[in-house]
């Protein structure tokens, strides 16, 4: 069942969609919970314990924090990301939550507690408990970060934020896609808003588009202008805003070197991976640890290519869920599932669709240029020193950017016929994660999270 284009794509604040995104909204939601159950009277107070990769790599990708948020029912779309230590610094002098309502709940940061236990269903498990003045507990639920900021209970895992099927355009794999786009003879930008006209009118699905993109745009301008270091004990330094001063001096002068479109596709993405790894606002695209990756080809786009024009920003977006949708669907966009490949993997293969597809490609140039982003992919760990959103994570969101440009015009070179079809290397991508040894999988257990010395590092 294929999501909407503004799950897949929606507006909230770094570092991570599973490890921040996904926990605030899940607290927000036991909060909620407690409200319609008329049970919010009787609480005294709240334990919560995060298990896995959430209690392996959540300090350092702001779990905790989100948490609080959550718990105070802040939605991360809302969120004024300066308002963050605020709200913190609040809870934890009062040792309270102040809710609307003037309802007390006592909770610290003390609060949350650690498992490194993995629960049955996904990585990213939440148990949120709630007790009365007598310390005993009045209710009890589970929750998954499933990646890209989505959220499942316990019990209801196979329920989510779906479209009510039409057998017309249902599709589940890439192969039925193009059918059913070769059938009705139109794009698969029109199959997708299509899709979502059932539920918002024209103008409101091309207003929500158009807000993702200037909220993206945003998010590179201030990654122009903010220096500094990044949080955390790696001492990060930024370099969005030095290279951005050096690229624009070269241009002013009038350098002519043809590799100079790259440097620029790689300060889009630093600009919006230093602004996620700070907690700034970001777009969930369709991860925060890959939220740099179609931005920065979507700026490509706009600055480099001849044929840019507003629509096609939306036909860009719109082609890009379609083939996020099929990851979603048959594999995983979750790094704590199957590693990096999930979510650098999967922006990849959607921004080299979405440029592929405003650059005139037909539909096996789409699906090919999707396909070869991924199969470079394959393999890629989730391994953060420190468990922070920032090496490597940020370059790897630059690297990408390249990638996925490049896997669109290798595909708008061809005649669209290939011998692996983006199917296969869903299903392969699926598998390799399904094998990746668990310490590759957001845990900071492995790889460059254990090679690289814990020390300060001057990046």
């Amino acid at each position: 069942m294929v999501v909407s284009v503004f799950d897949l794509f929606s507006i909230g604040v770094g570092p991570s969609s599973s490890h921040t995104v996904g926990p605030m909204r899940a607290a927000t939601q036991f909060m909620q919970w407690l409200r319609q159950q008329n049970k919010i009277n009787d609480v005294a107070s709240i334990k919560v314990t995060l298990y896995g990769s959430l209690a392996a790599t959540g300090k350092g990708h702001g779990t905790h924090q989100a948490i609080v948020l959550g718990l105070l029912e802040h939605q991360p779309e809302t969120l004024n990301p300066d308002d963050i230590d605020h709200y913190l610094d609040s809870v934890e002098q009062s040792g309270q939550l102040e809710l609307t309502g003037d309802y007390r709940i006592r909770f610290s940061s003390s609060d949350i507690f650690e498992q490194l236990t993995v629960l049955p269903y996904h990585p990213n498990g939440m148990r949120f408990q709630a007790f009365d003045g007598r310390e005993q507990e009045t209710s009890n639920k589970v929750y998954f970060s499933v990646g890209g900021g989505f959220v499942v209970e316990e019990g209801n895992e196979q329920q989510s934020t779906v479209f009510s099927e039409d057998e017309h355009d249902s599709f589940s794999s890439a192969e039925q896609l193009l059918e059913i786009c070769r059938a009705g003879k139109i794009t698969i930008a029109q199959l997708m808003r299509g899709r979502e006209l059932r539920h918002r009118t024209e103008a409101e699905v091309s207003e929500k588009l158009r807000e993702i993109w200037r909220v993206m745009q945003a998010c590179v301008e201030r990654g122009f202008t903010r220096q500094g270091v990044l949080p955390g004990n790696l001492q990060v330094k930024r370099r969005a805003a030095m290279l951005y001063k050096d690229l624009s001096a070269k241009r002013a002068a009038g350098h002519t070197d043809p590799l100079q479109v790259m440097d620029w596709v790689n300060l889009y993405a630093l600009a919006v991976s230093e602004e996620n790894a700070a907690g700034g606002r970001v777009v969930t695209a369709p991860t925060n640890g890959a939220a740099g990756i179609i931005p920065a080809v979507l700026h490509y786009y706009r600055d480099f290519v001849d044929s840019y024009h507003e629509q096609g920003v939306e036909d860009f977006l719109l082609t890009a869920a379609a083939v996020g949708s099929l990851y979603k669907m048959n594999a995983s966009i979750s790094g704590a599932e199957v590693g990096c490949q999930g979510e650098v993997g999967s922006a990849c293969s959607m921004a080299a669709a979405g440029l592929t597809a405003v650059s005139g490609g037909t539909l096996e140039q789409i699906e090919y240029a999707a396909e070869i982003a991924m199969e470079h992919n394959l393999g890629l760990t989730c391994d953060p020193i420190e468990g922070l959103v920032q090496v490597p994570c940020i370059e790897r969101n630059a690297i990408a950017s390249v990638k996925a440009i490049n896997a669109s015009r290798m595909a708008l070179q061809s005649n669209g016929e290939h011998c692996v079809t983006l199917d296969d290397v869903i299903k392969t991508m699926r598998e390799t994660g399904r094998d990746m040894s668990q310490k590759y999988k957001e845990t900071a257990t492995g790889g460059l999270a254990v090679e690289v010395p814990v020390r300060i590092i001057e990046c």
